[in-house]
């Protein structure tokens, strides 16, 4: 017969083999990188997100290997980001932000690649469809659509028929947003003219060129104009012209209304699939996803600034209201 400490080293060896394989398992370490074109509120929602999901599965400090880069907005920068990322080999490369992701999937063929904040992975040249690529890719696209958002700047602005946009045309996300734009608002009645700003700096200088030749602004998640969107909302303060983004940050920072996606969970999307690559799916067999749920964020005193009422319609619709 057994003694009772006898039982218990028995129990305890036991208890031990029965938990390795599971503590083995989760002890394993992996490795994800992952980069984006520039820092701003958006952009950082997304990285967060991603980090939120990898934790949620259990890939922690003790068993994740972590790296972040950003290219504070220079592609040549991302370039190297993307080159150094694809030398260490991690499990994974999350690319934030169509620049970076170009960047990243340019460099290699191999190495597992989930970008995020890409409105436009085809025009991108990241995957060819949103078939599963069967490549080293997949993602989550931001792309919003843009008769939304243009009904949008209608209940904002109800008399507007010149929508005036700041862009990049080095981004391809917003090329394709200006192209897109240059055929939909014709046929609501509007018209497009466009100012470009091919660096941060350039921003609000042609923000302040469409003064007097718009009756709204509206911008898209550009990466150059999101970084600098102080001195575009400068603009509509000064000159009382109404600001409409389709990124909700850009709300709490000036602009009067925004209906978009939650980027924070935007990266949990993209880091769930992150997660599912580390747990041995190949990207190439998973498609690449949108984000679906949309929130109306209104911010009354920007309205009030850039000489708009809002609507009590409008007022109640909202997801969120910044006073």
């Amino acid at each position: 017969m057994k003694s009772p400490i006898s039982k218990w080293l028995s129990l305890g060896a036991l208890a031990v083999s029965l938990a390795t394989p599971f503590s083995s398992a989760v002890a394993e370490t992996k490795s994800v990188a992952a980069t984006a074109i520039v820092e701003h509120p958006a952009l950082d929602s997304v990285r967060d997100g991603v980090r939120s999901a990898l934790e949620e599965a259990g890939y922690t400090g003790d068993n994740l290997k972590w790296q972040y880069q950003t290219a504070q907005g220079n592609t040549a920068t991302a370039g190297q980001i993307a080159r150094k990322f694809v030398g260490d080999r991690p499990d994974v490369i999350v690319a934030i932000a169509t620049p970076s992701a170009q960047a990243v999937v340019s460099s290699t063929k191999s190495v597992p690649t989930v970008f995020a904040a890409v409105t436009d992975p085809i025009a991108a040249q990241l995957v060819r469809n949103w078939e599963p690529s069967g490549t080293n890719v997949t993602g989550v696209s931001d792309e919003l659509e843009l008769d939304r958002q243009m009904e949008l700047v209608k209940r904002v602005v109800p008399d507007a028929t010149r929508v005036g946009m700041v862009y990049n045309p080095g981004e391809a996300n917003s090329v394709v947003v200006v192209e897109r734009l240059r055929e939909l608002l014709p046929t609501m009645g509007m018209t497009l003219v466009e100012a470009a700003a091919p660096r941060t700096v350039d921003v609000g200088s042609a923000a302040r060129s469409l003064v007097g030749k718009v009756d709204v602004i509206y911008t898209n998640t550009d990466n150059n104009v999101v970084s600098a969107y102080e001195s575009l909302v400068k603009v509509g303060m000064d000159t009382k012209t109404p600001l409409v983004a389709s990124d909700t940050d850009s709300v709490k920072r000036g602009a009067i209304a925004a209906l978009g996606i939650d980027y924070f969970k935007h990266g949990v999307q993209a880091g769930e699939l992150a997660v599912r690559v580390l747990k041995g799916e190949a990207p190439g067999s998973i498609a690449p996803q949108k984000s679906g749920e949309l929130s109306l964020y209104l911010n009354r005193s920007a309205a009030a600034a850039q000489g708009v009422t809002l609507s009590q319609e409008l007022i109640d619709s909202a997801a969120e209201i910044i006073d």
